[in-house]
């Protein structure tokens, strides 16, 4: 899951009426050259993070914590979530820890909506791997364990990982790291990393692969597309947000596979193979 919200350092971990701020954002990145930004492009960015509309619904769910605030964004995103295979959710009291992994086709919407059905299966007895920009929001700050890779924090980033997998919840990981990309007309995750593999077999969590359907528009993937070739940083992700108000009231399926026991990874592959070999059962749901 990711998200181009930051917020300021003055509502950081509190919901205001006014939670998202572009204003104070840029403000706190830029300090004084901000008044070198010209009026419009400030006007664009509220309208495409939709400033207001996500300040309202924050502000309204603002008593919600946790898996009932994944709920109540599923209610607000009007989904409907068609689950196959759920008998294959292992059974919350049998004393064990899994590693939940899936495709990541939208960037919003598929990680509130899998949030939601795990954390009802298994009382909010799981965490996310997170970028820590969703750190911001509060309602979700609980289940996270925050991964910032590109700033300060990238040194504590095996540590975090680390924590979560010796903490007694399950973890959800979105292998891949960013939401999918279309390549020849496909619409496919990136190869997905090995650290699900490597963490899974040393904390022996069996692996439940899951499948998302969905996809965002053309022009998100014209962009990302172009941003991964030419540019240095990620600007597709700044119109996730845009692309989960434009997926408001669609259907998606979830496929949920059966468990690969830890077991399986053996020396046969390396765990990079092993990834992609999870990354095509996953597909293959």
């Amino acid at each position: 899951m990711h998200s181009c919200y930051g917020i300021s350092e003055r509502n950081m971990g509190q919901i205001t009426e006014k939670t998202i701020d572009i204003d104070n954002i840029l403000k706190s990145k830029m300090g004084t050259k901000v008044k070198w930004v010209p009026g419009f492009l400030v006007s664009w960015l509220k309208r495409i993070a939709h400033q207001d509309e996500v300040n309202k619904f924050l502000w309204e769910s603002r008593d919600k914590v946790g898996t009932e605030w994944l709920e109540e964004c599923v209610r607000y995103l009007q989904m409907t979530l068609v689950i196959k295979g759920k008998e294959n959710l292992p059974d919350p009291n049998d004393g064990r820890l899994y590693t939940f992994v899936s495709n990541h086709p939208l960037g919003g919407e598929d990680g509130v909506a899998l949030g939601a059905i795990i954390g009802r299966h298994y009382n909010s007895r799981f965490r996310y791997l997170v970028n820590d920009l969703l750190m911001n929001l509060p309602g979700l700050a609980p289940l996270c364990i925050p991964i910032n890779k590109t700033g300060h924090q990238s040194r504590n980033f095996p540590a975090m990982v680390k924590a979560g997998f010796e903490s007694d919840n399950h973890m959800l990981m979105y292998p891949a790291g960013i939401c999918s990309r279309k390549k020849n007309g496909v619409i496919r995750d990136i190869p997905w990393s090995k650290t699900f593999v490597v963490k899974s077999v040393e904390c022996q969590r069996d692996i439940v692969p899951i499948h998302f359907s969905g996809q965002n528009s053309k022009f998100f993937y014209r962009l990302a597309n172009f941003s991964d070739r030419f540019l240095p940083f990620n600007l597709a992700m700044l119109f996730l947000v845009d692309e989960m108000y434009k997926n408001v009231g669609k259907t998606f399926e979830v496929k949920i596979g059966k468990p690969i026991p830890w077991q399986t990874f053996d020396k046969s592959k390396t765990p990079l193979e092993w990834a992609q070999f999870v990354q095509n059962q996953v597909y293959s749901l």
